[in-house]
């Protein structure tokens, strides 16, 4: 979509140790393809937020400590990021884009005649099935009009309570990336602990 942003931006990855310990022998990552992924299909990283990235990993692995595949040991590792061709929904033409996405979709799911999917779960929308079904709609449609693919999709999100009364500012505020071509995920790091203190 456009390259106005700094190409290089360093992106922070919540997981398992385990998971952890092999990226940084330059295992694979594993793209995320969840129905309700909030920008659509691909691994997923905070901008420049290894604290957010770890707490993340710390959420999930208490939310899902029955299943087999849960985070046993939260660990967050960083990567430098190169944001290539973005879809850039900080920026308006981004927004713009999307938008039209979203008209098309909706003509889309009409003429298949099936039911619009959803964001839901409470005031974040934690699940977010109709932005991950538009994201992943516009990444269909570039492939099946053979234009050029979205290295990476980037966005901000207000999520958490007001840090104070009427405040704009909210506790889990962040940007998020979701790299879409691993080639463009540059190298990965451990991330030194005094970068994981907040204060």
């Amino acid at each position: 979509m456009q390259r106005l942003s700094t190409s290089f931006i360093l992106g922070y990855h919540g997981c398992d140790r385990r998971v952890a310990e092999d990226l940084l022998l330059n295992k694979a990552f594993e793209p995320s393809k969840n129905d309700y992924d909030w920008l659509g299909s691909g691994i997923y990283f905070w901008e420049a937020n290894p604290v957010r990235g770890l707490t993340w990993a710390r959420e999930l692995s208490q939310r899902h400590q029955a299943r087999p595949d849960a985070i046993q040991e939260p660990y967050v590792v960083g990567a430098v990021i190169d944001l290539g061709y973005c879809l850039d929904l900080i920026s308006a033409r981004g927004i713009e884009f999307v938008k039209f996405g979203y008209q098309d979709f909706v003509e889309f799911i009409r003429d298949l005649g099936t039911e619009m999917p959803r964001n839901k779960g409470g005031q974040d929308l934690f699940l977010r099935h109709l932005d991950c079904a538009v994201m992943n709609h516009i990444h269909d449609v570039h492939k099946k009009e053979n234009f050029p693919a979205f290295d990476t999709v980037r966005g901000v999100f207000l999520e958490g309570q007001p840090i104070y009364e009427t405040s704009g500012f909210h506790e889990k505020t962040h940007i998020q990336i979701c790299v879409r071509n691993p080639k463009n995920i540059k190298g990965v790091f451990r991330v030194p602990v005094d970068q994981l203190e907040i204060g």
